[in-house]
């Protein structure tokens, strides 16, 4: 007698840690049918609020500086650029492969020398894209260098 009793002993001691568990896993999830959580609930999508590129307006109102190679520069009014059909303002990256359209001479910016910035090596050119300076290889449309919100 005593022998079966140790031996009942023993299976309730090996499945109370059994038990334990499928209590402790129960308790951390709902029953089926219910709603089940799956972290915090998420965010609501905002859309970005599009501002308009370049550095802020100066102080007083003024049209404010840009900054090339660590320097700030005063930026240039010129006449609004007007994008071709199909086209919007979007900020060219280094490496970037500008499209044969804005290789026109109609888009190169020759008055380099005012603005602070030195001359194009041969077969490069600075060519303004909305309010910014690109200097690109002519040959392959590669941009070399950008310099945003030059122009207001």
């Amino acid at each position: 007698m005593m022998r079966r009793t140790l031996a009942i002993a023993a299976v309730f001691a090996l499945a109370l840690p059994t038990l334990a568990a499928a209590e402790e896993h129960h308790e951390k999830h709902p029953p089926p049918g219910h709603p089940q959580p799956h972290g915090p609930p998420p965010k609501p999508f905002v859309h970005p609020v599009p501002h308009p590129p370049g550095p802020p307006p100066g102080p007083h109102g003024g049209p404010g500086t840009f900054t090339y190679r660590g320097h700030p520069f005063n930026r240039v009014h010129l006449s609004p650029f007007v994008y071709p059909h199909g086209w919007s303002y979007r900020l060219w990256a280094v490496g970037a492969i500008l499209p044969p359209l804005f290789l026109a001479r109609e888009y190169w910016y020759a008055d380099w020398a005012a603005l602070g910035v030195p001359p194009p090596p041969p077969g490069d050119q600075w060519v303004r894209y909305g309010p910014d300076l690109l200097l690109v290889d002519v040959t392959t449309g590669q941009v070399i260098e950008v310099v945003p919100g030059v122009f207001y």
